[in-house]
């Protein structure tokens, strides 16, 4: 049920010049008179010089602060992070009239407007007045999911790449039974942000043991990236950051 940088390098490139070196003037060559014929002078010859083309620019969508939306499912979950496999917060019922504030980077939920605790919701359920993209990314820079006061985290022991596949493992931390939120609940959570079909999506899985397989191509732009949380009914412990292999 419940699922989940720069330094920048200033190089100064400094150029010496070289030391001069004396000039070595050539001999005097005697001139040579050559008698005139009747060959024409050649003709200029016209070259086109190629237009340089200008290349497309790609405008920024601008972000708006909110939208509204009405829930078209007869019980729709908000949960305290944008994934399935989150703690569960409240479900909203069919009808209800909402105010999105913010998207994950890389899925399809978006963040409600509830103060003082934030949830999120899928898109699928809503009818959105507006373009759902228009809305500024919250996760993972704008939101913080809660922490457990009561868990530390995991450490990543390893991650290893087979072709496309990515596995990773941590060092197991017990929950205990009391803590977890139902007997559906899982473990960890573990976001990842992969490459697939030249896209960074976010994935946020899930497992009850301390490791996963997933797929990650190759081919994107941005580098893949993901974390481990441990996951209880109070909050999160983490995260842990995994070491892309």
């Amino acid at each position: 049920m419940k699922k989940f940088i720069s330094m920048v390098f200033l190089f100064t490139l400094t150029a010496c010049s070289p030391a001069s070196t004396p000039t070595v003037e050539p001999a005097p060559v005697a001139a040579t008179i050559v008698p005139p014929t009747d060959a024409p002078a050649p003709s200029a010859t016209l070259t086109s010089t190629p237009i340089p083309t200008s290349s497309p620019t790609v405008t920024p969508i601008p972000f708006v602060e909110s939208l509204k939306a009405t829930v078209t499912a007869d019980l729709l979950s908000c949960r305290y992070g944008p994934g399935p496999e989150y703690l569960y917060l409240f479900a909203l019922k069919k009808g209800a009239n909402i105010k999105l504030i913010g998207r994950a980077d890389g899925n399809n939920w978006l963040l409600v407007e509830n103060e003082p605790q934030r949830c999120w919701v899928h898109s699928n359920f809503l009818e959105i007045s507006g373009e759902r993209q228009t809305l500024k990314p919250m996760y993972p820079d704008g939101y913080k999911i809660p922490v457990s006061p009561y868990y530390s985290p995991t450490t990543v022991l390893n991650a290893a790449r087979a072709g496309d596949k990515v596995t990773v493992d941590w060092i197991h931390v017990p929950v205990s039974p009391g803590d977890f939120e139902d007997e559906n609940m899982f473990q960890y959570i573990i976001e990842v942000w992969r490459c697939e079909n030249g896209e960074i999506i976010f994935d946020p899985l899930v497992s009850n043991f301390p490791f996963i397989t997933f797929i990650d191509e190759a081919g994107c732009s941005s580098p893949s990236h993901g974390r481990v949380y441990v996951q209880e009914k109070h909050g999160y412990a983490g995260p842990a950051d995994i070491p892309w292999p």
